[in-house]
Parts: structure tokens; C-alpha cells; sequence
């Protein structure tokens, strides 16, 4: 990719955003909860450990130019060519696992968190199919909405988080940040991997900064350092704000119940103004994210069905989308954070973690340290990989200390 001198500081700025914007949503609203029970700086180290990994990797697969450069490109084709027919299945299994797991997460967030924040005596599926609705619609007009819409929702997001933080700061105590568990903390990299995620729309950057190496470069790595302070600030705040354990709304009681940090954090602070600011940012960084993921997912569904006529392709492509994240949302309606951990864990992992890792191994053509590095992302991410299979078979249990968090309290 050659260099490009016309790409503007401007157009890196708004191209950083997007990145950011597609990174914060449902990881960063379950983030403190998932980390919190292995504490402050656990959870502080391990969050800029994965934001170097997941920019790392994002890095890599910003070069392969058979993917950035074509305008219908995509992963499975992508991945045929590199890897044969394997690789392509594996992409295409991997995809799937993250474009269903985390609209089953947005659904199931949102569904608990208008109920849990309000107290309404309505089940959470109601919520659910009372956000589907309007989610989906704006999902099926396609990316030209998202685009036109983005700034927008972008600036209500990050106005509510701003005015959420400030709600939130009179209530930490940092007494809490000096205490740790360890062992907890392995349970918690799959959403650590969903909290940094964005590598779908890298093709989509290149393509908007015209294949500029230098410019592609600096955005990815603006728009990731926007979104690691995002995550850390949030972190802080609200494992100093909320109590580990113990009687009331607490983190720990929050993972067991699946449910997103505002929960909790809303019966802690109380008040209209702070669950009115907690649903708007939530909603707002759940649909931006939904309706990426959304359109992402149809023209993924519609590659799949292109062997079928052109009606009955439209027919099937819409159902076969949304359908199935409804019905486990339904039927499941506390499934927010195992939602997260299997598209983090599985999907994003596989995808985004191991495979970019064999990519640097297949390309080192001689450089020692390049496949050394291609080698340590593919051990690092399979570890990850066993930890969440092994959680999800049963094999493993890793649970919150809840007697050293109780005698801490």
C-alpha cells in the first residue's frame, strides 16, 4: 500500500472515532463486572495488556492487502486463499459465534437493564422484543443510516458517559483499590477480548484512508487509546464506587446475576437523573454496536444463502439473522454476560486472536522476530481459548472468592 499524501489529519480523527465508537459497547458496560472481583489493578493490567494484543492484531490485518484492498472483500474468502478450505470454515464458524453472541448480548442487556433500572414489573423479554423492534429496523436500511447517524449517537454516548462518571466519582472509596483476587482474573479475558473489538470495519478504514500505511497506522491506534481510557476510567470508577460483597447491590451479586455495571451502580447512587443517564448510554452504545454487528451479519447471512434465487435469498437472509439471537434472548433473558464471554472467548479469539497470529508465522519469509511474535499471539490467545472452552464444558470453574471479599469488607 503506497503511501498517500491526500488523507487529511481530518479525516484520521473521524476515522479514529468510528474505530472507537465500534469498540464501546456491551464490554464496556460488563467490563467491571467481570474484572472487579479480581480487583482494581488486576483488572487496570490486564485491560492495557489486551488493548496492546487486540491493536496488535488489528495492526496485522490492516497489511494483508488481499483483504483491505478489495471492495467485496471478506473473511472467509479472505481465509480460503491464505489458509484453504479450512481456514475459510474456521473464519466462518468464528463469525458466526461473534455477529449471534453479541446481538443475543445487546438484546439481553438491554432487556435487563430497562427492568432492573426501573424496577417494572414486566419480564425482561418484553423489554427485549420492545427494543428488537426499533434495534432491527434501523439495523435492515443498511450502513448509509449507521453513517448518517453515527455522529450523532457518538455524541450522546460519550456525553452520557462523561455526566455517568461524574454522577458516579462522589461515591468511590479508594480503599478498594488496594484489594486483589488473582485468581479470578483468567475468567475474565473473554470480555476483556469483546471490550476490544472492532477488526471488522478494518477494511472499511483502509479503503477511507485510501490505503495510506502511515495514516491507517495512527488512526487505529488513536481510535484504541480513546477507547482503552474509555474502559479504564469506567473500571476505576465503578469497582471504587460499588462494594465487592456482601448485603445490597454489589459486583458480585451483579455476575451472578448477569446483569450490565449500571444495574448495580443505579441502586448504589439512586436517583432519576443517574438511571435516565445509565439507560440512555446504555441503549446508545448497545445500538450503535447492534446495528454494526447487525449489518455486518446480514451481508454475511447473504453471502452464505447466494446460491438461493433472488426472492427466497431475501426471504431467508432477515430471519436467519435476527431471528435466532431473539429467541435466546427470550428464552435465556439473563444470558448478557456468558452471551459475551462465548463471542469473546470462541469468535473473537479464534478470528481476531489466533488467526492474525498464524498470518505473522506464514509471512515471517525469513524474519526471526516476526514469527516468534506470530507464535507467542497464537500461544497467548490459545490460552485464552482453553480457559473459556473449559469454563463453558464445565471442565473449569472459576468462581469470585467470596469469603476473602467478605472478611475484606
Amino acid at each position: 500500500m503506497a503511501s498517500n499524501p491526500g488523507v487529511s489529519t481530518g479525516a484520521v480523527v473521524m476515522t479514529a472515532l468510528m474505530v472507537t465508537g465500534n469498540m464501546v459497547g456491551a464490554g464496556i458496560l460488563a467490563l467491571p463486572v467481570n474484572l472487579g472481583p479480581s480487583g482494581l489493578y488486576p483488572a487496570i493490567a490486564g485491560t492495557v495488556c489486551m488493548w496492546l494484543l487486540m491493536t496488535t492484531t488489528a495492526m496485522i490485518y490492516s497489511r494483508q492487502k488481499a483483504l483491505v484492498e478489495g471492495e467485496g472483500a471478506d473473511l472467509p474468502t479472505f481465509f480460503g486463499c491464505e489458509l484453504g478450505r479450512t481456514g475459510k470454515w474456521i473464519s466462518v464458524v468464528a463469525n458466526m459465534v461473534i455477529l449471534y453472541g453479541l446481538l443475543t448480548a445487546y438484546l439481553a442487556g438491554v432487556g435487563s437493564i430497562v427492568v432492573n433500572l426501573f424496577d417494572l414489573s414486566i419480564p425482561e423479554w418484553a423489554a427485549l422484543l420492545a427494543y428488537f423492534i426499533p434495534a432491527t429496523l434501523l439495523t435492515s436500511f443498511g450502513a448509509e443510516v449507521m453513517r448518517r447517524g453515527n455522529t450523532l449517537l457518538m455524541l450522546c454516548m460519550w456525553g452520557a458517559f462523561a455526566v455517568l462518571v461524574a454522577l458516579t466519582v462522589p461515591h468511590m472509596s479508594f480503599a478498594r483499590a488496594s484489594m486483589h483476587d488473582w485468581g479470578f482474573f483468567p475468567s475474565a479475558l473473554p470480555v476483556l477480548l469483546t471490550a476490544f473489538h472492532f477488526h471488522n470495519i478494518i477494511p472499511t478504514i483502509c479503503r477511507t484512508l485510501k490505503q495510506d500505511r502511515a495514516a491507517i497506522t495512527k488512526t487505529i491506534w488513536i481510535g484504541t487509546s480513546l477507547g482503552l481510557c474509555m474502559n479504564i476510567v469506567w473500571i476505576v470508577v465503578v469497582v471504587c464506587a460499588l462494594p465487592m460483597s456482601g448485603s445490597g447491590a454489589n459486583i458480585i451479586n451483579a455476575f451472578e446475576a448477569n446483569q450490565p455495571a449500571t444495574v448495580p451502580l443505579a441502586r448504589v447512587i439512586g436517583g432519576s437523573t443517574f438511571m435516565d443517564v445509565a439507560l440512555l448510554f446504555s441503549i446508545v452504545a448497545m445500538t450503535t454496536s447492534f446495528m454494526a454487528n447487525g449489518i455486518a451479519l446480514l451481508s454475511f447471512i447473504g453471502d452464505l444463502a447466494s446460491p438461493l434465487a433472488g426472492r427466497l435469498r431475501n426471504v431467508v437472509v432477515w430471519p436467519a439473522a435476527f431471528l435466532p439471537p431473539l429467541f435466546v434472548g427470550i428464552v435465556y433473558p439473563d444470558i448478557f454476560l456468558s452471551a459475551l464471554d462465548v463471542a469473546g472467548g470462541v469468535g473473537i479469539n479464534i478470528l481476531f486472536g489466533i488467526l492474525p497470529g498464524v498470518l505473522l508465522i506464514k509471512y515471517a519469509n525469513g524474519r526471526a522476530m516476526h514469527r516468534w511474535f506470530g507464535m507467542v499471539l497464537v500461544a497467548l490467545f490459545s490460552i485464552v481459548l482453553v480457559i473459556e472452552l473449559g469454563q463453558e464444558m464445565g471442565l473449569l470453574h472459576i468462581s469470585p472468592d467470596v469469603e476473602y471479599w467478605t472478611a475484606k469488607y
